[in-house]
């Protein structure tokens, strides 16, 4: 089997609410390979954005070490971190995030533009996207014209842009009725398997976590996948 493209080992993660220490996670591991869907669930609070922060390199752990392509990750939201974060991971959200002024192509842009590609080639990656989305006839609508469905759809194509490693989503049809729900996670298997692109899927649903190659839970800070820690 190849290197993982994604390795955390023994991450711990806690944070203080006055006078006491609360341990979210308690020594999580987790391997991810190249084009593997893989779920996570998890009750509220058991700090499964917390985890995907982690993985994103968003925030760092208490104690543990994070891998992307056999390379140590330091936990930065700036500079060449930052510039690194966006060429590796995607990240798609429940709460879409998309920039309200500006129209779905723009939206689709900003991880390129954060990497400092070219806008010709950039452009025609972004409408490439769009279309294989469904949103070739939306290309230059404002967020407040589109359906939530089409919101989401254009910030799985932002996630994307960059031909990314790993697409982390976090609760991705949380804001969505049942249908689009279905049709958004469609999608996000679809694209990623085309683009041999690893997810991780932050997921409330059941029946989405069992949609993914493997299934994890999050269950007193730790990761267990199958009745076993993953």
């Amino acid at each position: 089997m190849s290197d993982p493209v994604l390795e955390a080992v023994g991450l711990t993660k806690s944070f203080r609410s006055g006078e006491k220490r609360i341990e979210v996670l308690r020594g999580v591991d987790l391997r991810l390979f190249k084009g593997e869907s893989l779920s996570i669930r998890g009750s509220s609070g058991s700090g499964k954005t917390t985890l995907i922060h982690l993985l994103a390199g968003l925030e760092g752990a208490d104690e543990g070490s994070l891998s992307w392509e056999g390379t140590r990750v330091e936990a930065s939201r700036h500079g060449r971190m930052a510039r690194k974060r966006s060429s590796f991971v995607g990240m798609v959200f429940q709460s879409f995030y998309l920039i309200p002024e500006m129209n779905a192509v723009d939206n689709v842009l900003m991880p390129a533009r954060i990497a400092g590609q070219r806008a010709g080639k950039a452009i025609g990656r972004a409408r490439e996207l769009l279309d294989r989305v469904g949103l070739a006839q939306r290309l230059d609508h404002l967020p407040s014209q589109l359906s939530g469905g089409e919101m989401q759809r254009v910030a799985v194509a932002r996630a994307l842009m960059n031909r990314p490693r790993v697409i982390l989503a976090d609760e991705p049809t949380g804001n969505l009725d049942e249908v689009t729900a279905t049709g958004i996670m469609d999608l996000l298997l679809r694209v990623c398997a085309e683009e041999e692109t690893s997810l991780v899927l932050v997921t409330h649903s059941r029946a989405h976590a069992d949609r993914t190659a493997r299934q994890t839970e999050l269950r007193l800070g730790l990761l267990e996948e199958d009745g076993a820690q993953a």
